[in-house]
Order: structure tokens, then sequence, then C-alpha cells
């Protein structure tokens, strides 16, 4: 089954299609929590400006073909971020930013980690994994029953193993073809390319 996902027909896109895998956990971690390095540690329940909110999804996201939020104007942006009901959180490193997660709280039984990911500067530092641990069990420690996640074929080739080793596991794949608006200026590798 292949899923279109349109913006509008008159703007100018770029068409990728992506298999989209789609993940759950039904049960909370065991074993004793993971820790952050030394100085690095997570600040919860961020309320972003609509231009640090576009940042870090930029940051963690540019490399990965991240748009369908980007795609939204300032007025629908400021509204999600103002309403909705989600819990972000940035991972520091001191002062720096060096990564972000955002929780869908729509429905508290089943929690959805909609966005998670590190800065370009922080892959390599032996942090993703604690900081994914961190935040689902922060999820968990919500009395959710179910902690959702999808990944793409587009995102970090450690993605999808990253969410196994944190005791996701697969429910479905699914083909998308999306419609990238060019104004984006995102770099969608060939291989993605329709």
């Amino acid at each position: 089954m292949i899923t279109k996902i349109k913006i509008t027909p008159l703007e100018p896109v770029t068409r990728m299609k992506v298999t989209v895998t789609f993940m759950q956990m039904t049960s909370p971690p065991r074993g004793t929590p993971l820790s952050l390095p030394e100085g690095w540690f997570i600040e919860d329940d961020v309320k972003p400006t609509i231009a640090e909110y576009r940042m870090l999804q930029d940051r963690v996201g540019r490399d990965y073909c991240w748009w369908m939020r980007q795609a939204a104007s300032d007025a629908t942006l400021g509204t999600f971020l103002a309403t909705a009901p989600v819990q972000i959180g940035l991972l520091r490193q001191g002062e720096a930013v060096r990564g972000f997660f955002e929780l869908d709280l729509t429905n508290p039984l089943d929690i959805n980690l909609v966005y998670f990911g590190l800065f370009p500067d922080a892959v390599g530092h032996g942090v993703g994994r604690a900081f994914l641990d961190s935040v689902v069990r922060k999820a968990w420690g919500q009395g959710t029953l179910t902690l959702r996640v999808n990944t793409c074929t587009a995102d970090h080739p450690r993605a999808l193993p990253l969410y196994q080793q944190a005791g996701f596991v697969i429910v479905r794949a699914v083909e998308e073809v999306w419609d990238v608006p060019q104004r984006l200026g995102l770099t969608i590798p060939e291989k993605f390319l329709v």
C-alpha cells in the first residue's frame, strides 16, 4: 500500500518514496536506566518559539528530509505549539542544545514519540541510546499502556536498530510517496526520488 501525502498542487515539490516502519512498545523498559555522560542532561517541558522549533526540526532533521512540520505556516505552527497536547524536551550538553524529543500526549494511554534525534555534532558521542532510554522512561512514567514511534528509510541508518534495542517492535511497514516542497531547500538523496 502506498500513501500519498501532498501539500498543495500549485507549489513546486520534489517527490520522494520512503518506507515508513511503525513500531510500538507495550511494557516499560526493565533494568537500570542508562545514564547520560557527565555534563549532559534533558530539559523537560520546553515551550519553544516558532523560530526555536523550526531550528530544532532543521538541525536534527535536515539530513533526513524532515519536512512535514517545516512546511507548515507560522500561523499553523504557532497554533500547534500553543494548543497541542505535546511534551517537548531538549538534550543539552552544558548550555548547548544537542537534540530534542517530542511526545504526543493526545491519548495518555497510547503515547507517540513523534520526534527524536540528535544534532549532527552530537552523533557519535555515545549519547543516543541513553537519551532514548530516558525519553522512553519519561513516557512510561506518565501512565501509558503503549508507546509508539515510527521511522523511515530516509532517517539515520541507526534509527531503526536503536528503537529495537530500546524495546520497540515492528508493527508494520508502509511505502509512502511524499511531495516535499522545494522552498524548504532539502537535499533529497537520489535513491528516494520518484
